[in-house]
């Protein structure tokens, strides 16, 4: 005689408006965490934190994520940032910084494992709009009302402090850059070209009111011409440039393409030597010296550092720690300690060192792969069903191209925002390899 288990069931997803509401805080959460310590202190912003990560160990645990869909080269890398603790230059820094990863790719799986990529991007492009719309009237505010620089509530301004520390500099009347509620002009840049371009896919959808896609837009296009963040715009012209790639590709056949790719190889070629070349006339145009605001000091020093443990690095730490050497003065410019490499690449390879970096490209290789196929390929849905071309498909590889050609000169792909907003984008073009559902959609 023989007994017959019950089939098991899968976890039964959230109620869609439920789990976009939990997404959408993650996203405000992640995209906010200068706005946080601006306005709230550092207090603030660790009880929000670890309120967010009680929340999504909850989300998860409730709705796990199936193993077999799970990146194993991410967790592989993820793996090989803890075990930094071992040989840590700065153990304490490097548990702060390990915890601070989990924490943030926590919140990340627990957005993937409860929605499908539509509802996740609805969140997304929610999350940003909001930011991107209150960055811009916090500027409004500031410049018309309070009509002096503001401070973060943790710093004390009155004896006089440097421009960098302003929450707002309340230039937005006297034609300075806008910081918004960020307290950076680069990062409100770039937090608006990822605005546009989710709004942009999702109206061309129809997957957001046509008022929300306005104001969106409308937004988004202020914020980028009032940061004028030159990484902004680099990242956007990147974005452009793959984006008419992408379309060339949709409307030639398989058999033809790689003349398009070959193509396109040569444009990128030829436009790299003549930005080389015209390197100094470039930056004076953008408003930037030849130094890249003393970025190429930064990556010096940075350099100078690492070659000393150049295998497996000085151990994770993420976001630098100020209080920790050699963090302490490693990388200052007009009396601002700056708490980053400048650049995510140098900043993973100094924290984790070759084999890091080697493990960290081989994640990116594979996303980069993934979501150029959702972009240029058709994601069939059955077996013989094939779904229509969507701009949400294309979403994947165009949020890549700006996270990516951002983490050039910027180090947020490895934390709080960017690093979520990465693993979001490996875990779903791996889940979803073969397509959307009909109830996905």
């Amino acid at each position: 005689m023989t007994t017959t288990l019950p089939a098991r069931r899968a976890p039964a997803a959230p109620p869609a408006r439920t789990g976009t509401l939990f997404a959408t805080l993650v996203f405000l959460v992640l995209f906010g965490g200068d706005v946080l310590r601006n306005g709230t202190g550092w207090w603030g912003w660790g009880l929000t934190c670890g309120a967010m990560v009680i929340a999504a160990a909850v989300v998860v645990v409730r709705h796990p994520p199936r193993l077999r869909s799970l990146p194993r080269l991410l967790v592989l890398w993820l793996a090989f940032a803890v075990a930094s603790l071992a040989w840590s230059q700065y153990p304490v820094a490097s548990a702060i910084g390990v915890g601070a990863t989990l924490a943030t790719t926590l919140g990340a799986v627990a957005v993937t494992s409860s929605l499908p990529w539509p509802l996740i991007v609805r969140a997304l492009g929610r999350a940003l709009r909001i930011h991107v719309v209150a960055s811009l009237l916090f500027e409004v505010v500031v410049a018309a009302f309070v009509r002096s620089p503001v401070c973060p509530v943790y710093l004390d301004c009155s004896g006089g402090v440097p421009d960098a520390f302003f929450w707002s500099r309340a230039e937005l009347l006297t034609g300075g850059r806008v910081q918004g509620l960020q307290g950076n002009s680069n990062i409100l840049g770039i937090m608006a070209l990822l605005a546009l371009v989710v709004t942009l896919a999702q109206a061309a959808d129809r997957v957001v009111g046509r008022a929300e896609a306005r104001v969106g837009f409308v937004a988004s296009v202020a914020a980028l011409l009032l940061t004028r963040s030159a990484t902004a715009l680099a990242c956007a012209a990147a974005v452009a440039l793959v984006l008419l790639l992408i379309v060339r590709l949709r409307r030639t056949e398989p058999a033809r393409r790689p003349r398009v790719y070959g193509v396109a190889a040569l444009v990128v070629v030829i436009g790299a030597a003549v930005v080389v070349a015209a390197r100094g006339p470039l930056l004076a145009l953008a408003g930037r010296s030849g130094d890249l605001t003393g970025r190429t000091d930064i990556w010096a020093s940075v350099l100078d550092l690492g070659v000393k443990h150049p295998v497996v690095g000085w151990g994770w730490v993420s976001y630098w720690i100020p209080f920790v050497e050699p963090f302490t003065d490693l990388a200052e410019r007009n009396g601002v300690v700056y708490l980053q490499a400048h650049d995510a690449y140098l900043d993973v390879w100094f924290q984790l060192g070759w084999i890091g970096l080697a493990l960290f490209a081989i994640v990116v290789v594979g996303v980069v792969l993934r979501s150029w196929s959702w972009a240029t390929d058709r994601r069939v849905l059955g077996v013989d069903r094939v779904a229509p071309w969507r701009a949400l498909d294309l979403l994947p590889a165009l949020l890549l191209t700006a996270l990516l050609v951002h983490g050039l000169t910027e180090s947020r792909l490895i934390v709080e925002w960017g690093w979520a907003t990465f693993v979001v984008l490996v875990v779903v073009t791996r889940r979803d390899a073969y397509g959307w559902t009909d109830h996905d959609r």
